[in-house]
């Protein structure tokens, strides 16, 4: 049993119902009670389209026996289940995004899937409620709190 975890972003539609539908679609997944889920953080888009909406940010981690590339198989089932197209525009506006960040102590370099995510150290959406849930995994020497420009905290899914 691998402990992972999973960014979830939205900026289309109800995004409050948007996460709390990923999160849900993510019972399936897990093998344990093991569940940490941030607080939301209302962020700028990033590196998006011009026009692009307010995402809505946060961070969970589980426990799950899915290998790694299963489990990316069934977050990207999940994320067309809940209305993002297969075939998408890189960074465009959508109704529900879910990253794998980490799965333990898991290093993997493949076509579809690098662990642990190469750009998670770099975005502020990511480190801000990851740090949250899991301050031990951030990095010596690194602040949270020192670049949250453009980061707000919305609350709660529950």
């Amino acid at each position: 049993m691998a402990r992972v975890g999973i960014s979830l972003g939205s900026n289309l539609g109800d995004r409050p119902a948007h996460l709390r539908a990923a999160v849900a679609a993510l019972e399936p997944v897990r093998s344990s009670p093991h569940l940490l889920l941030s607080s939301v953080y209302e962020t700028d888009p990033v590196d998006c389209p011009p026009g692009s909406g307010a995402f809505l940010n946060a961070v969970i981690e589980i426990e799950t026996e899915l290998s790694p590339l299963d489990l990316l198989a069934r977050t990207q089932a999940i994320e067309r289940e809940l209305g993002r197209p297969s075939l998408h525009q890189r960074n465009a506006p959508r109704t529900v995004d879910l990253d794998l960040l980490y799965y333990d102590q898991v290093r993997l370099a493949e076509p579809a899937l690098t662990l642990p995510h190469p750009r998670m150290w770099e975005r502020a959406f990511v480190i801000t409620p990851l740090a949250e849930i899991r301050p031990d995994l951030v990095p010596p020497g690194m602040d949270p709190a020192a670049n949250r420009a453009g980061i707000r905290r919305w609350g709660k899914l529950g």
